[in-house]
């Protein structure tokens, strides 16, 4: 016969709703406490009806996932290490991708809340006030955003564009240009002030070049302005655009960074294969993932009452191939 809840709280030596709650909110349990429970249940062969635990806690244990676009190589690390450390309490994950759509965002979320517990909204388009106005029928964590009264999970670009500036600088670039991402982008912001304020302090000049699409062919379609701009160093908003904007000013003769120094945002893995090698603002993706899951499950688990949290987490520069000293004698 099939072991039962019963057989593994004896076996576990805890009541029965304590063996509950382990599978359905593990993070109330005492960690010691999960364990044995989670041995027991794995000597026994035991399994929890999904359906019945739903039916009677009112919660699918099922979370949604949305991105703005899962073909950019940023979202793959995060989505993965989101599913594996849900899957760690006993959660699954829906992930949608909403082609940098707001309407489609919109959409996918309140189609998700009728299936899920709770949702992540990864780099989000919609407006503040639109997901403030969702959150009033799931639970939502963001990430990438700030939104008032709502949980979020941020990576610090900020502190990374002011890396970014700062490696130019030292390397003696006296004009910079800022390649920025889509419109109403809380990333794009946050680099934007953030650049702008230590050029400043450093007292020289900044072009702003945007709005951009947050990709490969938005990089390439930015070429011709960075070049026209004059500037010999530039941020683009993240490494697709940088990988279109070397593209595109090869295109035109430029060379890279024997004229143009690029730094992009991210990290991912084909700005490391990219020739050169593009130097970039490492984004903690995948602890962004995890720390994500973790708010929205203490959301779920409190209810009205879940106090909302904000995470902050670390950027940093890798150094590669694609920044130099800009030619002596300023570009031609």
């Amino acid at each position: 016969m099939a072991a039962t809840i019963r057989d593994v709280a004896n076996a576990s030596g805890v009541h029965v709703s304590t063996v509950s709650r382990t599978f359905s909110a593990p993070h109330l349990v005492n960690p010691a406490t999960r364990n044995r429970v989670l041995a027991a249940a794995e000597d026994l062969g035991y399994r929890p009806n999904r359906v019945a635990r739903a039916l009677t806690t009112g919660r699918t244990n099922n979370l949604g996932l949305i991105v703005a676009d899962i073909a950019n190589p940023f979202f793959p690390p995060l989505i993965k290490s989101a599913q594996a450390h849900a899957r760690e309490r006993d959660y699954h994950v829906f992930v949608a991708d909403t082609d940098e759509d707001h309407l489609v965002e919109e959409e996918l979320i309140q189609t998700l809340a009728k299936q899920v517990d709770g949702v992540l909204l990864c780099s989000p388009r919609l407006g503040n006030r639109a997901i403030e106005r969702l959150a009033a029928d799931i639970p939502l964590v963001v990430v990438n955003r700030r939104v008032k009264g709502m949980s979020a999970v941020l990576m610090d670009v900020a502190h990374g564009a002011r890396l970014a500036v700062e490696h130019l600088l030292a390397l003696g670039h006296r004009r910079l240009a800022l390649v920025t991402g889509p419109s109403g982008s809380w990333t794009s912001g946050e680099m934007r002030a953030a650049a702008a304020q230590r050029a400043k302090d450093a007292g020289i000049e900044l072009v702003i070049l945007g709005p951009n699409a947050p990709t490969e062919r938005g990089g390439l379609a930015a070429a011709a302005q960075v070049r026209r701009s004059g500037a010999t160093g530039v941020l683009a908003y993240n490494d697709m655009v940088a990988i279109g904007l070397i593209e595109g000013l090869s295109e035109r003769g430029v060379s890279v960074p024997g004229d143009i120094s690029v730094i992009g945002v991210d990290d991912i893995v084909p700005g490391r294969l990219n020739r050169p090698k593009l130097t970039t603002v490492a984004m903690p993706t995948s602890a962004a993932g995890r720390t994500a899951v973790d708010l929205l499950l203490q959301a779920v688990g409190a209810g009205e009452a879940a106090t909302p949290a904000l995470a902050t987490l670390e950027t940093s520069l890798v150094v590669r191939e694609s920044t130099a000293p800009p030619p002596s004698g300023g570009r031609t």
